[in-house]
């Protein structure tokens, strides 16, 4: 007698229980689909709701009501009726619309009539010199941290870079009892005068400005020190008694002249990409968005790829935020079970023009936040002596050196200096790697292309990989 190891068959498979996943698996079993979400974690909530399901009332007042928004989303889940694999790497995803997962040392999969990838985003790289060094972490790790384990510093830090997460992430250490050394915004005149054309719309979505108003008049009210416009960020290490070198100041300049903040611990951030492995891997038509300086899947008007059959939802499409994520994922449910004939289409037409009027209103503050925190060319395309591939140590200048000899893109770095190929597969450098290459050769990202993202997406032993 044999066993059989062929795929469970399911109609739906979700990948990432973020916003946009929690809210495509409650969507797409409501139409009697069965469906099944799968996650790293666990439990529900993604990043942005991380432990959001055992988060108590102090936790949930110092991260702030839109952190507890999760919870009635998370709840609605939970009575959906989809099945949730927790604890779950996703190291495949096929175009045949067969899931792979790791969990608890073993392997299984899904064969799924349809596919909904929520796998959100990844913070953009911050490669500035002493990046690496120990006690710099980003902002989104430290807010992990806090989210999960209530965890913060032991030692006052410095936030620097921009976007939006810097001075939440401010304002809930304030709220948390942290004292904060600086806050180091690297933001300009030019920029804020970039974002003005952009006004009218924000306007319309005066509740965003008002709560990024509240986080500036938060951290002025706590004194924490705040520069503008800073210029020539620079980590400073000094060697340990251990003999370990570690972070142990922030040097930078701004209109007032050269400045330098001691800091064991130094928190970067500069925005958040969309977390596009899957989306390579299969192979998809992606595109070079100018304004969020990324590469984003091509999509229909449901988030379907050009690969049938599977759609991404939320920040892994292009980012929005988690309200936005939340009806992306609503979206691609609709057309999910509409194709699969659990959703007649005037239905489906009635129910989206809701959620296409909501996504449409949280979006408008879209265009004003990418023009006011675009990340400087500087600090997104390094100098030759800082390390962009922190795995594999390849510097920048390693990198325009490879120009010289013939490179022409990623996948090419690879073989010339193991660009990429370390345990993070590109996910840390990527984005840095193509825009060095981009500037050495002087032509547009979008020519020089993206890595070749190849399964499997996060790692596993050949034991367990042989157990499948």
């Amino acid at each position: 007698m044999t066993a059989d190891f062929s795929p469970e068959k399911v109609d739906v498979v979700v990948v990432g229980a973020g916003p946009a996943g929690m809210s495509a698996a409650t969507r797409a079993a409501g139409a009697g689909l069965s469906v099944v979400l799968l996650d790293e974690q666990d439990a529900v909530g993604g990043q942005i709701y991380r432990a959001i399901g055992r988060a108590d009332t102090r936790r949930k007042e110092i991260l702030g009501a839109d952190y507890a928004a999760g919870s009635p989303i998370a709840e609605a889940f939970a009575r959906s009726g989809a099945r949730h694999v927790a604890n779950a790497s996703v190291w495949q995803v096929t175009r045949e619309r067969s899931v792979h997962y790791l969990k608890d040392g073993k392997v299984g999969s899904f064969e799924a009539k349809r596919i909904i990838l929520a796998s959100g985003a990844l913070e953009r790289p911050f490669p500035i010199p002493g990046w690496t060094l120990p006690g710099v972490l980003t902002a989104g790790a430290a807010q992990i941290l806090l989210k999960s384990a209530g965890e913060v510093p032991a030692a006052a830090p410095v936030l620097a870079g921009c976007g939006p997460l810097l001075y939440l992430l401010g304002w809930q250490y304030v709220r948390a009892g942290v004292p904060i050394r600086a806050l180091v915004d690297t933001t300009r005149h030019e920029d804020r005068w970039r974002a003005k054309r952009h006004l009218f719309s924000a306007l319309r979505a005066w509740p965003f400005l008002s709560k990024g108003l509240q986080l500036i008049r938060t951290l002025r009210a706590a004194g924490v020190p705040m520069y503008e416009g800073a210029d020539d960020l620079r980590i400073e290490g000094k060697t340990a008694s251990d003999g370990v070198q570690r972070a142990s100041a922030l040097t930078f300049s701004t209109a007032s002249g050269a400045h330098r903040v001691e800091a064991d611990v130094i928190l970067l951030h500069q925005g958040v990409v969309p977390n596009t492995q899957f989306t390579h891997a299969l192979r998809a038509a992606h595109r070079w968005d100018d304004a969020q300086l990324c590469f984003t899947p091509q999509t229909d008007q449901w988030g379907e790829l050009d690969v049938p059959g599977i759609f991404v939802a939320g920040d892994g499409a292009g980012i929005g935020g988690a309200q936005a994520a939340f009806e992306q994922g609503a979206l691609a449910a609709l057309a999910v079970a509409s194709q699969l004939g659990a959703l007649d289409v005037a239905v489906r037409d009635r129910e989206a023009a809701s959620y296409r009027a909501a996504l449409a209103r949280v979006m408008r503050i879209r265009p004003f936040l990418d023009s006011l925190y675009r990340p400087r060319d500087v600090n997104r395309i390094p100098a030759d002596s800082t390390i962009v591939c922190r795995c594999e140590e390849v510097t920048a200048g390693d990198l325009r050196g490879f120009v010289a000899l013939g490179c022409v893109g990623p996948n090419q770095a690879k073989s010339f200096g193991r660009c990429g190929m370390g345990p993070c597969q590109g996910r840390m450098c990527g984005l840095t790697v193509t825009e060095v290459i981009a500037d050495a050769r002087k032509v547009s990202p979008a020519e020089v292309g993206y890595y070749r993202i190849r399964p499997p997406i996060k790692p596993l032993t050949l034991g367990e990989l042989a157990g499948e």
